[in-house]
């Protein structure tokens, strides 16, 4: 099927950044979810949007944090990372994601 067909559309690739592959990740999609980067803009109900029109499952809860930028030394420089927002997708029972795919 065609992008088109599915009702994807140019934003909704805008909303979601990356996914989150790390061994906290790892442990929660035993749990059904599935952890992303999204954009600092992004709603909940948009990031839902997203998540089931790219991905083709059905999304029961999303949950969004803020982490910090943190103040860094890299080779003898100041610097400070950007903040970024995440987003835990809870999938519905039987729902499945693989990250390690890609778009």
């Amino acid at each position: 099927m065609s992008a088109a067909k599915l009702g994807v559309e140019a934003r909704h690739y805008d909303v979601i950044v990356a996914p989150v592959i790390t061994e906290k990740a790892t442990m929660a999609s035993e749990s059904n979810q599935v952890v992303f980067k999204v954009r600092k803009e992004a709603t909940k109900p948009q990031i839902k949007e997203a998540v089931e029109r790219l991905f083709e499952v059905k999304v029961e809860a999303v949950n969004t944090l803020i982490r910090k930028g943190k103040r860094k030394v890299f080779k003898g420089r100041r610097g400070v990372q950007s903040d970024v927002k995440k987003a835990v997708v809870t999938l519905a029972e039987g729902q499945r994601i693989d990250v390690t795919t890609g778009l």
